[in-house]
C-alpha cells in the first residue's frame, strides 16, 4: 500500500469536520479484560479449528508436524504483536488494521487498508454460515429424520446473529464466553483422552521434529494453519469501548496469540497421537473432518461424541457473532470518517452498538446464502458442493486480505515511530515488526501462489486468480478513493484514522471557544 507523507504527518484537528452528538462514539468502559478476551478469542472457533482445519491441513499437504507449525506461527506473531500492541497505545480506533495504516503509511493507503478489511471479514464471517447451515442440516437428519436444506438454518442464523448486533457488546460476549468456555473444555478432554490411550506408536513427539516439515508444501500449509489465529488482531477494534485501551489490549492480544498457539499444538499432537504419526495422514484424507468424531467415539463413547457435533455448531456461531461485531465496527469506523456514508458513523443511541454497519453486513450475508442456495437448487448436482465452496471460498479470502492488512501493518509500525524520531526508543519493536513483516509477506506470497490448492480448485483454473483478485480489486479500489478524496473532500481525507481522537478534539475546541 502506498504511503502518504502528508497525511501521516497532518496535525490531528486540521480539516476536521465537527461531529455531532455522543453517537459518533462508541461507548467507554463496556469491556474488561475478560469479555474483550472471550470477544477475541471467539472467533477462532477452537472445535472448527480441531475438527475441520486440522485433518483438512494433514491430509491436502502430507505433513506430519502440523504441531510444529502452530508453534512457529504463533512466534511470529508474537513478534507482529509486539509493535501492534505498541501501536494500541497511540491509537484507539474502532478501525483497528486500517487506523494504524493510516497512522503509519498515510490517509490514502489507510483508505485502502479499510475496504481491505471490510471484504476480508465480511468474508471470513459469511463464509461460515456455509458449513454452519451444512452440519445442521446434518443434525436435523440424525436426530430428527427431518430434510432440512442447508441454506435454511444459515438464513435463520445471519438474522438472529444481526438481531445481536443490536444488542449490547456484554450481552454478545457473554454468549460468546459460555460457549467459547465449554468448546475448550471439551477438546481438552479428546487431549487428555488421546494421552491416556494412544496409538501403537504411543506418546510420541515426532510431529515436533523439524524434519516432518521438509518438502514442498510447508508455504502452503501454514497458509491453512495461520486461519486457525485469525481473531487475536481485533481486540483493538474494541479499543473505543474499553476503559483502559492501553492497558487492557496488548495484554489481551499476547494472551490470545499465546493461549492459541499452545492449544493448537498441543491438540494437533493429540491427533497424531490418537492415530499415531505414521497414520494421520491417511486417516486424515480417509476420513476429513469426521476424523475427530471417529476418536472420541472410540475414546469417550456416543454421548460425549453427540454434544461435540451440537458444540462444533454452537462454535461456529459463537465465531459468526465475533465476526458480525468486527464487520459493523469497521463500517461504524469508515462511516465516521467519510469513507462509507454517514449513516454507517452513528450508533443506536439505546444500545451504543453500532447498528447500521450491523444491518450491512447481515445483508450482504443473506444475499451471498441466497445466491448459494440458488446455485444449490440443481437436480443433477452435488448438494455438498455450494456449501463447501462457500466456506472454502470466502475463507480462505478473507484469511489473505487479513494477511496482507497484518503485513502492511508491520510496515506501518516502522514507519510511525521512525517519522515521531522514535526509532532509537522503540529499535527492538521496529525489528520485530519489520521481521513479522517480512514473514507475513512470504506467507501472503504462498497463499496467492497456491491458491488453487487452498480452494481444490484444478491448477489452471480461473478460481485461482479470481478469487484473491478480490482482495486485489479492494485495495486498488480503496487506492482509488483514498486519492480520489484528497483531491475533492481534502477534510475527510485529513480524518481518516483519527476516529474518536477527532470527535474529542473538535469537542474540547467548541468548548474552548
Amino acid at each position: 500500500m502506498a504511503t502518504d507523507s502528508s497525511s501521516t504527518s497532518r496535525p490531528a484537528a486540521e480539516g476536521i469536520s465537527t461531529f455531532k452528538g455522543q453517537d459518533r462514539a462508541l461507548r467507554a468502559d463496556r469491556l474488561g479484560t475478560g469479555g474483550l478476551l472471550l470477544s477475541v478469542l471467539a472467533a477462532t472457533a477452537p472445535l472448527m479449528v480441531v475438527a475441520g482445519v486440522m485433518p483438512t491441513t494433514f491430509a491436502v499437504m502430507g505433513i506430519v508436524g502440523q504441531p510444529l507449525l502452530y508453534v512457529v506461527l504463533g512466534l511470529v506473531l508474537v513478534l507482529f504483536g509486539v509493535g501492534y500492541a505498541e501501536m494500541s497505545r497511540h491509537v484507539h480506533n474502532a478501525g483497528a488494521f486500517y487506523a494504524y495504516i493510516s497512522r503509519g503509511l498515510g490517509a490514502t493507503a489507510g483508505a485502502s487498508a479499510a475496504l481491505v478489511a471490510l471484504v476480508a471479514y465480511n468474508a471470513l464471517q459469511v463464509g461460515i454460515y456455509g458449513i454452519f447451515g451444512f452440519e445442521v442440516s446434518g443434525l436435523f437428519a440424525t436426530y430428527t429424520n427431518l430434510s432440512v436444506a442447508w441454506w435454511i438454518p444459515a438464513l435463520v442464523a445471519a438474522l438472529v446473529v444481526g438481531a445481536l448486533g443490536w444488542l449490547k457488546i456484554d450481552v454478545n460476549a457473554r454468549v460468546l464466553g459460555v460457549l467459547l468456555i465449554v468448546e475448550v473444555a471439551l477438546v481438552v478432554i479428546f487431549d487428555l483422552a488421546a494421552v491416556a490411550d494412544p496409538a501403537a506408536e504411543g506418546l510420541s513427539l515426532h510431529a515436533f521434529n523439524p524434519d516432518t516439515l521438509s518438502g514442498a508444501g510447508v508455504g502452503t500449509a501454514l497458509c491453512f494453519c495461520i486461519a486457525a489465529f485469525l481473531g487475536f488482531e481485533q481486540a483493538p477494534v474494541y479499543a473505543e469501548e474499553t476503559s483502559r485501551p492501553h492497558i487492557l489490549v496488548p495484554r489481551v492480544m499476547f494472551l490470545a496469540v499465546g493461549g492459541v498457539a499452545v492449544f493448537f499444538a498441543l491438540s494437533s499432537w493429540a491427533l497424531t497421537v490418537a492415530t499415531g504419526p505414521s497414520a494421520v495422514v491417511a486417516e486424515s484424507q480417509k476420513q476429513s473432518a469426521g476424523l475427530l468424531f471417529g476418536l472420541t467415539e472410540d475414546r469417550l463413547g456416543t454421548t460425549f461424541t453427540d454434544i461435540l457435533h451440537v458444540l462444533f455448531v454452537t462454535g461456529m456461531f459463537a465465531a459468526m457473532v465475533s465476526f458480525h461485531n468486527v464487520v459493523a465496527r469497521y463500517a461504524f469506523a469508515m462511516g465516521r470518517e467519510g469513507l462509507l456514508p454517514a449513516a454507517f458513523g452513528r450508533t443506536n443511541s439505546a444500545s451504543g452498538a453500532p447498528g447500521t454497519g450491523s444491518l450491512l453486513q447481515t445483508a450482504v450475508s443473506v444475499i451471498v446464502v441466497i445466491v448459494f442456495a440458488v446455485a444449490d437448487d440443481k437436480p443433477t448436482g452435488d448438494p455438498t458442493v455450494p456449501v463447501l465452496h462457500l466456506f472454502t471460498w470466502f475463507g480462505n479470502i478473507g484469511s489473505l486480505g487479513v494477511i496482507v492488512l497484518m503485513a502492511a501493518a508491520s510496515a506501518s509500525v516502522v514507519v510511525f515511530f521512525v517519522r515521531r524520531g522514535a526509532a532509537g526508543a522503540q529499535a527492538w519493536r521496529l525489528a520485530t515488526s519489520a521481521v513479522a513483516g517480512i514473514a507475513l509477506l512470504v506467507i501472503a506470497v504462498y497463499t496467492v501462489k497456491d491458491f488453487d490448492v487452498l480452494v481444490g480448485a484444478g491448477p489452471g483454473s480461473a478460481l485461482s486468480w479470481l478469487l484473491p483478485g478480490i482482495i486485489g480489486l479492494a485495495l486498488v479500489a480503496g487506492l482509488a478513493q483514498g486519492l480520489l478524496l484528497k483531491a475533492r473532500k481534502p477534510e475527510a481525507h485529513a480524518r481518516i484514522g483519527l476516529g474518536n481522537e477527532a470527535f474529542q478534539l473538535e469537542r474540547a475546541a467548541g468548548e474552548a471557544s
